[in-house]
Parts: C-alpha cells; structure tokens; sequence
C-alpha cells in the first residue's frame, strides 16, 4: 500500500449508536464508560435472550434491514457533512458496508453493489462520482486512508467521508456467531457483544486551507491481511496486526517511544485478546509503566464495519478536547474476515 505523502486532517465526525444519536452523544457516553446494551429477543431458539447493543428507534425504520442500515448511515452522513462547509459535489465517500461474506440481510433488501446510491439517496444530496462502497470491513476502510490522498489529489474533490455502516443485531448474525461460540453470555465470558452503528470522519488535505482548525492529524496508515483470522481454525499470531503498525510508522513523525495510548475495536472475545497480547509487545519496544487503551465496544458493542471510523473519531475528540493521555495515539482496528489496520494519529502542531 501507497504511503501517505502528505498529512490528513480529521474536521468532523457524525454516528448513529446505541449510546447516542450522534457523535457528540456517542462519545460522551464512551468517555463516561456507560453501557449501551440491552437484552434482545431472538426468532432461533424461539424466545431466547441475547444481550446487545440495539439502537432505539421508531419501528418503521426498521421496516427491512436494508432500509435501517441505509436510514442509519444517511443520518450518519448528513451530520459528518454538515461539521463543516463544503458542497455535498465536492465531496467524495469512501464507505464499508457490512463484510460480503456474511451475506448480510441486508443485501437481501438492497443489492451489495446498489448500496452506496441507496444511501447517497436517502441524503438528499449528490456527492462526487468518485465516491465508493469498500468490502473488507472496518479495517479495510482505515486502511485506505492512503487512498484519500489519492481522492484529495484531485482538483475537484475538496474533502472525504470515511466511514461504515453496520449492524450484527440481526437474526442471521447472532445465529452464526452462537453456533462459533463467540457471543457473550453467563456461560462464556470471553464473547462479543453485538451493536449497530454508523459512523463517519470527515477529512481534509490541506491545514493552511481548512475554515477552522481540524480535530486532528493522521500522519501514516497501514493495512495487512491475517490469514489466521477469527473465522480459521488457528489462533492469530498478531503477525497482520504487526505488519500493519510497522507500516504505518514507517517514515512517520512521531515515532513509536511518542506513542502514549491507543484506541482499538476490540470486542473482548478470547481470540482478539490473544491477538493483542501477542503483537503489542512486538511493536511497542519503549518501556511504559502501562498504555492506556480505549475500547469503544465497551459502550456500543462491536459495531462491525463502523468501528474503523468510530475509533477515529474518539482519538480525535480526545486529542482536540485534551483528555486525552499524550499527544500522539494509535489507532488499531480488525476485521472479522482478516483484514488489519493501524493509523498514526496526533494533536494538530
């Protein structure tokens, strides 16, 4: 992957959770440390109680799965765009829809390659052509952020829309994941807890040209694919993850020994756990007396392919509103199907 040959700029966010119904709600109740779960009945077994992360709502729209994802992220949308003053055609979305191999019900209501311009409808607005719908995951829409650069290059494009759009509070997905033994319950404390969620960061190129001073400052990005994931038979031995850290420190400033906390999707399953015990220690050689971490899935759930951009937007906030440990973070995100992402993020100056 392309590095990334100038810094990008996060200027805004939006996000529909279950902690709020946008990003200021979202991110003061993670920063608080509330609980957004609630107890979830499902069709199979019948009367059987999951708990999750479910976003309240007016039943019409969840009519289909495919209406309440598009309904989500064109909420979602509209507050990231409206953060800031550009024009909807001037700005390019770079969007992760559910994973394709989960075949989400979702895709059974809108067609995967009819998504995006779904949602691009339900905005109102008509955004850059050269907008897309990205399969991979949370990780594979942070890993793209090289590809921003190459968007913003553009002479006619003067922001993106990075984000996705999710939910694993569905039938179809809880299922699946209880037959993997992978969901929390009073018999398995090492499970998931599955949310919904839409979630976008806006990002510009250039600071000197920017209206008003950004949130924050992505210095470099990496992307690998783990082919031991959660879905294979062997336990990850955190070597994507690594690769990816390295990527993104390569050649960036600051460094690794700069590095004073991080923000990660994990979801509290075993095998993430696992993961993470074995690659941070790999990269991060500086002695500490401990790395702050913050899991945003504590209050929302794992999010799926929204938790990219979820994590984004909390290092952001709390870089530019000082709460943060440090000025500088990394931001580290997987996907379910393999993919593995780090950004190097820091105040701006």
């Amino acid at each position: 992957m392309a590095k990334l040959t100038a810094p990008l700029y996060i200027c805004g966010a939006g996000a529909v959770t279950a902690a709020g119904l946008n990003s200021s709600q979202t991110i003061a109740a993670i920063r608080a440390s509330l609980s957004a779960y609630d107890e979830y009945v499902v069709g199979e077994p019948f009367g059987a109680v999951q708990t999750v992360s479910r976003i309240t709502a007016h039943h019409q729209l969840r009519r289909t799965y495919g209406e309440w994802l598009v309904n989500m992220a064109a909420r979602a949308l509209e507050e990231t765009l409206g953060s800031g003053d550009v024009d909807a055609r001037s700005t390019c979305i770079l969007l992760a829809p559910p994973e394709g191999f989960r075949e989400h019900p979702a895709f059974a209501d809108i067609a995967q390659r009819d998504f995006l311009d779904a949602v691009i409808g339900a905005t109102g607005h008509e955004f850059h052509p050269s907008s897309r719908a990205i399969d991979g995951g949370a990780a594979a829409g942070l890993g793209l952020l090289s590809r921003v650069s190459q968007v913003l290059a553009q002479g006619d494009v003067k922001q993106v829309l990075l984000g996705g759009v999710d939910s694993l509070v569905n039938d179809k997905d809880i299922a699946r994941l209880e037959a993997a033994g992978r969901l929390r319950s009073n018999a398995n404390s090492d499970g998931m807890i599955p949310g919904e969620a839409a979630a976008f960061v806006r990002i510009a190129g250039l600071a000197n040209r920017l209206p008003r001073a950004p949130l924050a400052q992505i210095h470099g990005v990496g992307m690998s694919s783990e082919s031991d994931s959660v879905l294979s038979e062997r336990f990850s031995q955190g070597h994507a993850m690594l690769a990816a850290l390295r990527e993104a420190l390569d050649g960036a400033r600051p460094t690794e020994p700069d590095i004073v906390f991080v923000v990660r999707n994990s979801n509290g399953e075993r095998y993430d756990g696992w993961e993470q015990m074995i690659a941070q220690p790999r990269f991060y050689r500086t002695r500490r007396e401990m790395l702050p971490t913050a899991y945003p899935a504590m209050t929302v759930g794992d999010v799926g392919s929204a938790s990219g951009a979820l994590a984004l937007m909390v290092a952001a906030d709390s870089l530019d509103k000082g709460y943060a440990p440090g000025p500088v973070a990394m931001v580290e995100v997987a996907s379910e199907g393999g993919f593995r992402a780090a950004a190097l993020v820091s105040r701006v100056g």
